[in-house]
C-alpha cells in the first residue's frame, strides 16, 4: 500500500524530525518538578512543623535543583516557615524564579569548582543546631555529585578535580564514580543525613541513575552507603587513577569510611522518587502510541560504551527495517540509562558527549551505499539539555545524513575516532539544542522505523 494513500498508517504522522521531538519533549515533561512535586505536597505540609514549634529547612543540589525549589517555594503556605539554599548547575536556574525563602547558588558540572565548594560548606552548615522537632526536605537530582563538592579531610578542591576529570574520561560506570566520590567527600555517602539528625529528613529524589538506586543518585548525600573504601580504592586501581598520598591514605586506613545501612542517623528518614528514566520513557511510549504509532521501550537501564550501544541499535533498527523483526514497522524504539566515552589517557578529546557519540556508532551500523538506512530516523539527547559540556543536548540521524556529510567532507568514522561528534553533526544542522531543560533523567533515545 502507497505510504501516501489516506488508509496508510504513515499518512497522519508528523514530519520524522518533529515527531522525534515530540516525544523528547513528552520524556521531559514527565520529569519536569512543576509537573510532579504538586502531588507530594499534602503529604510534606504534614509533616511541617507548626509555626513557633519548629523550621522547614530546604537543602539541595542538582541540575533540577533550581526548579525544584521554585516549585517547592510557589506551593509552600506563606504561614508556615521555610528557608535554606539549593545548588545547581550555571544557567540551569529557571528565568522566572526570584528566589526569595530559599537561596539557589549556581556553580560547575562535571567537574566542581570554588563557588560549589562555598556554597556546599554553607549548606553544611545550615544543618548545625538541627533538632527532632525540624523538618528538612532535601531536594536532590542528578549531577549533584560535583555540584555538592565539599572535600573529605586532607583533600583539596584540585584534588576533587582532577580526581572528577579521571574518573569522566577513564569508562567508569556511574555507579563506580559515585562510589569514589562518596569516599573523598564530607558531604555525600549520606555524610548530610548525619549532620541532619536528629532532625526529620524527607528526600525528594529525580533519578538519572540506571536502577533508580538513591544512594548512587548525586552520590547519595542523605542515603546509606552500602560500599565501602576498599571498593573505592579497588574501583581507582581498576581505572589507573592516580590518587593524591591523603585520599589513599583516607581509602587504604578507612578513616573515610560512610555511614551504612542501620546507622541511627537515618532512622528520621523518608525517601520519594518523583522522576525516573522509565516514567520519562513511558511518557514518550505513550504520546507515540497516541499518533498510532506502535512503540516498545527496550529498557531504562542500558549501560556500555556509547558507541557500542550505538552499533547495537543500529542493528536492531536495520533488522526492523529489513525483515520486520523482532518488531513489525513502523515503530518507534524507545531506550535510556546512562552510558560512557572512554578518552585514551593522555588523549584530548575533541567536542561532542554521550549522546552524539552514540549516534555516530549507530550511524555506521545503518551505513549503506547510498547513505544511510532507508526509513530509520534517530534522536538521541540527555534529558537535562546539555550532552557532555557542549549546548546541545544531543542530535538527529536521518537516512541522509551520511551522504550530506560525504558532500560536507566529513566523516563518521573520523569523527568517531576523534571523539569529536559535534563537528560532524553541527554542520549537517541536526543538533537538538532545547537549552536547559531544568530536571535530569539522564539518556533518551528513540528509533523511528517507518
Amino acid at each position: 500500500m502507497n505510504a501516501a494513500t489516506p488508509q496508510s498508517p504513515l499518512a497522519s504522522l508528523p514530519p520524522p524530525r518533529d515527531l522525534l521531538q515530540q516525544l523528547y519533549a513528552a520524556a521531559v515533561g514527565r520529569a519536569l518538578p512543576s509537573q510532579v512535586m504538586p502531588a507530594l505536597l499534602p503529604e510534606l505540609l504534614a509533616l511541617a512543623p507548626k509555626p513557633g514549634e519548629g523550621r522547614t529547612l530546604v537543602l539541595g543540589a542538582g541540575k533540577a535543583g533550581g526548579a525544584m525549589a521554585q516549585s517547592l517555594e510557589q506551593l509552600w503556605p506563606q504561614d508556615l516557615t521555610l528557608s535554606g539554599l539549593v545548588i545547581t548547575r550555571y544557567g540551569h536556574c529557571p528565568p522566572d524564579y526570584r528566589p526569595k525563602r530559599i537561596e539557589l547558588v549556581e556553580a560547575a558540572h562535571p567537574v566542581p569548582d570554588a563557588a560549589g565548594q562555598a556554597a556546599s560548606a554553607r549548606l553544611l552548615a545550615l544543618t548545625e543546631g538541627l533538632g527532632p522537632q525540624d523538618l528538612v526536605i532535601c531536594l536532590i537530582s542528578g549531577g549533584g555529585s560535583a555540584l555538592l563538592s565539599l572535600p573529605a579531610p586532607g583533600l583539596s578542591l584540585a584534588d576533587k578535580q582532577q580526581i572528577n576529570r579521571a574518573l569522566l574520561q577513564c569508562g567508569a560506570s556511574i555507579s563506580e564514580m559515585n562510589c569514589v566520590r562518596k569516599h573523598l567527600s564530607a558531604i555525600k555517602g549520606g555524610r548530610l543525613a548525619a549532620a541532619c539528625a536528629p532532625a526529620r529528613v524527607h528526600t525528594l529524589l529525580i533519578s538519572d541513575v540506571p536502577g533508580d538506586d538513591p544512594s548512587i543518585i548525586a552520590s547519595g548525600p542523605t542515603v546509606a552507603d552500602a560500599t565501602s573504601c576498599a571498593d573505592a580504592l579497588a574501583i581507582c586501581q581498576r581505572y589507573r587513577i592516580q590518587l593524591p598520598s591523603a585520599a589513599l591514605q583516607g581509602l587504604r586506613s578507612g578513616a573515610f569510611e560512610t555511614p551504612k545501612p542501620g546507622d541511627a542517623c537515618f532512622e528520621n528518614q523518608q525517601l520519594t522518587l518523583l522522576a525516573t528514566p522509565q516514567m520519562s520513557l513511558q511518557a514518550a511510549a505513550e504520546a507515540a502510541r497516541a499518533m498510532g504509532l506502535p512503540a516498545h521501550i527496550l529498557s531504562d537501564e542500558i549501560e556500555g560504551e556509547s558507541r557500542d550501544i550505538g552499533r547495537m541499535h543500529g542493528a536492531l533498527a536495520r533488522a526492523v527495517a529489513r525483515r520486520g523483526e523482532p518488531f513489525a514497522k513502523p515503530c518507534v524504539i524507545l531506550s535510556g540509562g546512562e552510558t560512557t566515552v572512554t578518552v585514551a589517557p593522555g588523549r584530548k578529546p575533541g567536542q561532542g558527549g554521550r549522546a552524539t557519540e552514540f549516534l555516530l556508532g549507530c550511524a555506521l551500523a545503518l551505513a549503506t551505499e547510498q547513505g544511510g538506512e532507508p526509513g530509520v530516523h534517530v534522536l538521541a539527547a540527555d534529558t537535562d539539555g546539555i550532552d557532555g559540556v557542549g549546548e546541545n543536548a544531543g542530535a538527529l540521524l536521518t537516512p541522509s545524513s551520511l551522504a550530506r556529510a560525504r558532500a560536507l567532507g566529513l566523516s563518521a568514522q573520523t569523527a568517531l575516532d576523534a571523539h569529536d561528534a559535534l563537528s560532524f553533526f553541527a554542520p549537517l544542522g541536526d543538533l537538538v539544542s532545547p537549552g536547559p531543560t531544568f530536571t535530569n533523567v539522564n539518556d533518551f533515545r528513540a528509533l523511528l522505523i517507518l
